[in-house]
């Protein structure tokens, strides 16, 4: 409350921050805050021996790095990407002062969804049993769980190739995509959402095709580069920016040869096929892969390649973002010198003030 009769205020109501903490999980804050519900404190009231009146108590709720924040409509608030990143979720209200009659205001209250993004430099995107699993067990010291049958990985798994000059970089086998997964079918969004914050994409994808049961369709490895292509452009078309590696895996199968150098010439001329695809199974823009390379996460063949290739995109795409940063910094300056030069005075002005 205000004080009316010396013109006091009251203070304003505490806010509420959603701030990321390195070694909290999402399982930890629920268990530790079972209710969900998170109040900032009240200002104080003026009064005579202090007139402006204490702000509330801010109230913080920690979070995981990698979240997403939105509000119950599924706009998004903002995000936490590193330790310490804090957001406003909500803003205490204003104390009584002459504005508001001195009666204070309410605070904001609102619903807000704290959603886990997974953080890697490279998602591993393929149809279940393409040997993603098989292939970042290859490539890091990850342990996740392999089958011989159609089965998709049902969380993240998240590895790390560490090199010789022991530079390291992270690689989420994310869980297997089925057809419709941007319906929400299957893992649907779970998947795709973890998607958006990897930096770049590797295809992994079966060299003999892919078939989820009996009941569905077989489809060719060409087949399951272009509805991988669909799904993730009818999620976000925005993933379509986001340099793309392939790799041909299972080349220890017979015949694999024979069908790897045939995929190559659909991948070089791929409007030349796109006519045994259905209209609505054609994506708007087909992936321009950055490299492909033949690999066999059984025997290991092309692992040695394919990190190699991994390093050289990654640090080419480190170098593009360096120069585009670098090239707007100097316009940045340019336009800053442009503007400084225009507000200084000319000769003549100069000269008038004088005569002045």
């Amino acid at each position: 409350m205000g004080y009316p009769r010396l013109g006091g205020e009251g203070g304003k109501g505490g806010d509420v921050w959603v701030v990321a903490h390195k070694k909290m999980t999402l399982k930890q804050l629920k268990d530790k805050y079972p209710q969900k519900r998170f109040v900032a404190g009240g200002g104080a009231n003026s009064r005579v021996s202090a007139l402006k009146g204490s702000k509330g108590k801010d109230c913080e709720i920690p979070a995981p790095v990698g979240i997403s924040i939105t509000d119950e409509n599924g706009k998004i608030i903002g995000e936490l990407n590193k330790e310490e990143d804090r957001i406003l979720v909500a803003e205490g209200g204003l104390g009584g002062k002459l504005l508001t009659n001195f009666l204070p205001l309410k605070g904001q209250k609102r619903v807000i969804h704290l959603d886990l993004k997974l953080i890697a430099d490279v998602g591993l995107v393929g149809f279940p049993n393409a040997g993603k699993s098989s292939l970042l067990s290859q490539v890091s010291h990850a342990k996740p769980m392999i089958a011989d049958y159609a089965f998709t990985t049902l969380k993240p798994e998240l590895g790390k190739i560490i090199y010789n000059d022991f530079k390291q970089i992270s690689v989420a086998d994310l869980p297997g995509l089925i057809e419709g997964a941007y319906m929400n079918k299957g893992m649907g969004h779970k998947f795709l959402k973890h998607i958006e914050r990897t930096r770049q994409l590797l295809f992994v994808v079966d060299i003999s095709g892919f078939q989820l049961s009996s009941r569905t369709q077989y489809r060719a490895a060409f087949e399951t580069i272009i509805l991988l292509t669909k799904e993730l452009e009818l999620y976000k078309e925005e993933l379509h920016t986001k340099p793309a590696l392939l790799a041909v895996n299972k080349m220890d199968l017979p015949n694999a040869q024979d069908k790897f150098h045939e995929l190559m010439n659909q991948l070089q001329n791929p409007k030349d096929f796109l006519h045994l695809f259905e209209k609505n199974m054609i994506p708007e823009k087909i992936v321009e892969f950055q490299h492909i390379i033949p690999i066999s996460a059984l025997t290991g063949e092309g692992i040695e390649e394919l990190k190699d290739c991994i390093r050289a995109s990654l640090d080419e795409q480190a170098n593009q973002e360096n120069d585009a940063y670098h090239k707007k910094q100097l316009l940045d300056l340019r336009i800053s010198n442009t503007i400084s030069y225009s507000r200084l005075p000319s000769e003549h002005t100069v000269a008038s003030s004088e005569m002045i």
